[in-house]
């Protein structure tokens, strides 16, 4: 639940924005830090939480992260004005653990044959409450209002977190070191300087020199970051961990095929809101947009279960390859077929396939490769991965679509099609990564220290 309902408030939010901004009587450009603040916040708590869980138990961890979710929900519920809502959506970020504190737990409870089934659930989750979330906006927002996007899930955070605390087992791996704090700052420091110039690169300008500064203070924080961790007697990320080709390759392939699955939840259903009057919109409203999108849902439930005899039989490698695959198919039949609605509707369930497999693939891969009390700082860098990619393809395809204007000045088709090849590239990039992952990666026998 707790899962779902992180999911939940990673899309419910993004399609109700415009009429958050009237209702709040907020600027564009204060509104979109309702995005930002919690993207940001995410970035930097998820590997520190990850670490302390790792040390102190990933059960107090994982209650802590969502009764945070709760508290920020409450702040924006009875949030009047932008800036205390912004407030509220950095206080969520928080919950940016709840997956890497999760695939944690399951590590430490399941037994190995049923491991990878129940992690492919937990992936699959993510996509289904992604899916339930922007569906469920139209009609919140057409019958309720705003703020009934966060009461409902702080009511369901708040039962979550109760029922963690008595139902699920304290895990009994402990790791024994410190948080290497100067490590945790300068991870941070080069994550938001990244996210903070993808975010804000359109607004400012690609070419100015806040967003190559902040671009330039992020890469050079990364590198010391690379630097200082690999000479720390307790570092935050051990980066001989990192440099397993298991870990790396599918770090990085969670950056592309957190590329693709953005690309999906942001552009599909704005391209259905587009007007009719363009020519190749379907004019429909956000409720309408929002159903078009169950396929993808109903397809990763679909194929969540399905993950344990999939990686049991054909390896999470071959699952990795598959989902790249039809997530790249998916986008693919979009780019070319789009004017008819059971082209958007097959496209989504074939995506949502892909999603499936390859996530619940990527998490299988970090977890089977990494030492056990490694797994939640391992599988928050892959949480951090996916999120860059999520903000580079919010970035991306609000250059192309604003590069390519209509003559009525919303987006040409163009620009729609132009990002769908770039989200069925990224997959197919992917696709070759994951090619040097190791079949069966196995994790070293003994702590890495």
């Amino acid at each position: 639940m707790g899962a779902l309902t992180y999911s939940l408030l990673q899309s419910m939010l993004a399609p109700a924005l415009p009429q958050i901004q009237k209702e709040i009587g907020a600027t564009a450009d204060s509104t979109a830090w309702l995005m930002t603040g919690y993207l940001l916040c995410a970035s930097v708590t998820t590997p520190i939480l990850g670490r302390l869980g790792d040390m102190y138990g990933k059960k107090r961890l994982f209650v802590f992260t969502i009764a945070m979710l709760a508290v920020g929900s409450l702040v924006c519920a009875l949030a009047d004005s932008v800036g205390l809502m912004i407030i509220g959506r950095i206080v969520q970020g928080f919950g940016g653990a709840v997956f890497p504190l999760s695939f944690g737990i399951v590590r430490d409870e399941f037994p190995p044959e049923k491991r990878a089934g129940a992690i492919g659930l937990m992936s699959a989750i993510m996509g289904i409450g992604g899916g339930i979330g922007i569906v469920v906006t139209g009609p919140i927002m057409d019958h309720l209002s705003y703020h009934w996007l966060f009461w409902i899930p702080m009511v369901v955070c708040a039962i979550t977190a109760a029922g963690s605390w008595f139902l699920i087992p304290e895990s009994p791996v402990r790791v024994k070191t410190k948080i290497h704090w100067l490590g945790g700052l300068l991870l941070s420091l080069g994550l938001v300087g990244i996210l903070l110039a993808l975010s804000k690169g359109e607004a400012w300008g690609w070419g100015s020199a806040n967003t190559l500064g902040l671009f330039a203070l992020g890469l050079v924080s990364l590198a010391l970051w690379v630097f200082a961790e690999s000479r720390a007697a307790e570092p935050l990320v051990d980066m001989r961990v990192m440099r397993m080709r298991g870990v790396w390759a599918t770090n990085l392939g969670g950056l592309l095929v957190g590329f693709s699955m953005m690309a999906g939840m942001l552009l599909v259903p704005r391209f259905l809101q587009m007007p009719e009057s363009t020519g190749y919109g379907f004019g429909t409203s956000v409720t309408v947009s929002g159903l078009y999108v169950l396929p993808q849902a109903f397809a990763m439930l679909l194929i969540g279960p399905m993950a344990g005899v999939i990686d049991k039989r054909f390896g999470s490698k071959l699952a990795m390859v598959a989902g790249c695959v039809l997530m790249a198919a998916g986008f693919a039949f979009l780019a070319f077929a789009h004017t008819r609605g059971w082209h958007i509707l097959v496209a989504m369930f074939v995506f949502g396939i892909g999603i499936g497999l390859a996530m619940s693939a990527m998490a299988n891969l970090i977890v089977g490769s990494v030492p056990i009390e490694q797994t939640g700082i391992a599988t928050g860098i892959n949480t951090i991965a996916r999120t860059v990619g999520m903000s580079c393809a919010s970035a991306i395809s609000t250059t192309l679509l604003t590069a390519n204007p209509g003559a009525d000045g919303l987006p040409a088709e163009r620009g729609f099609v132009l990002t769908f090849v770039f989200a069925a590239a990224a997959a197919l990039v992917a696709l070759g990564v994951t090619f040097v992952v190791p079949s069966r990666p196995k994790p070293g026998a003994h702590p890495v220290r």
